[in-house]
């Protein structure tokens, strides 16, 4: 996944839901949708955290910057 973006993830966590909601979802296929759909999810979770950590620390370097 490291080639994977947000965007992307997102993109195909759509796709997916889009055909598990579908009346020719393929039911052998319904716990591969899962689970992709888990790794995405985890996938963006952490890429979540990550850009809040970062502007975070940005702000309180601000904040440190600028005088009151």
């Amino acid at each position: 996944m490291s080639e994977l973006t947000y965007k992307g993830a997102v993109a195909e966590l759509e796709e997916i839901v889009r055909k598990m909601e579908s009346d020719a979802c393929d039911i052998d296929q319904l716990s591969d949708y899962t689970t992709r759909a888990l790794e995405l999810l985890k996938f963006c979770k952490e890429r979540l955290f990550k850009t809040n950590e970062e502007v975070e620390k940005c702000l309180a370097e601000l904040r440190e910057a600028l005088p009151e």
